[in-house]
């Protein structure tokens, strides 16, 4: 069991699903957890389960939100060592049937927002010698039907994730990113397929063993945030039950 003791661990999109998760799981294994997400209800539940922990509301897809959100953790703790990018949003449409609203959404939750943290709180990291974990999706190494903009915006996560790690080569920094697969969250258990769609096309997305469970998906993030996994950098980890094996 990875040990975390003594870390201060930003996580977004903390107030469920995956986020949930590791905000639970990194408590249990010592660290101290600032948490974000939008909905204050559903994070004051959550963190009546993560012993120590902050958290603050928030809306991670802009820069001005983002540089409050690391400042107040930084402030609360008194330090940083890891950031957790796990917030997130996946609508499927069309893509003819795409707003530039829709598109500018899609980018700004699920790349901007990562680039926004990562850049405010790399200051404190490279002092630290902490690490960023940024959580991609199997979206961001293949395609998906109908997801154009969330396929775009995790391909590019996916690529932050290596350009951060190649520019930080020489420093203390790791950088890594996990790929997850369908997850039995809230952004899965409830989507919507557009009319008209395909279901063949959506479902070759899934995996032939089936569905994680977020605490899976967590493990793997804690894995790669504590010094068990001090040898990985620039990694882009696949826990993806298989799916994209072959």
């Amino acid at each position: 069991m990875s040990s975390l003791a003594g870390k201060v661990a930003l996580v977004t999109g903390a107030s469920s699903g995956l986020g949930a998760a590791v905000a639970r799981l990194f408590a249990g294994r010592g660290a101290q957890v600032f948490g974000v997400a939008r909905d204050e209800t559903r994070l004051s539940e959550v963190f009546a389960e993560v012993p120590g922990g902050r958290f603050t509301t928030g809306d991670i897809a802009t820069a001005q939100a983002c540089r409050s959100v690391v400042e107040d953790c930084a402030g609360a703790f008194g330090r940083l060592d890891i950031l957790v990018n796990v917030a997130g949003t996946h609508r499927m449409r069309h893509t003819g049937d795409v707003t530039d609203e829709d598109w500018e959404h899609d980018l700004a939750v699920n790349l901007n927002g990562p680039f926004y943290l990562c850049r405010a709180a790399l200051p404190h990291l490279l002092e630290t010698g902490g690490n960023i974990v940024n959580v991609a999706s199997i979206a961001g190494v293949e395609g998906q039907a109908y997801s154009a903009g969330y396929c775009a915006a995790k391909h590019g996560l996916v690529g932050l994730t290596r350009a951060l790690a190649v520019e930080f080569t020489a420093d203390r920094l790791r950088v890594n990113a996990v790929c997850p697969g369908g997850m039995l969250t809230p952004q899965v258990t409830g989507f919507t397929l557009p009319d008209g769609a395909d279901p063949n096309l959506v479902m070759r997305v899934a995996s032939p063993r089936g569905m994680n469970q977020p605490e899976e998906v967590a493990s793997v993030i804690a894995f790669l945030a504590s010094a068990d996994a001090s040898a990985v950098h620039g990694a882009v980890y696949l826990a993806d039950n298989g799916k994209t094996a072959g």
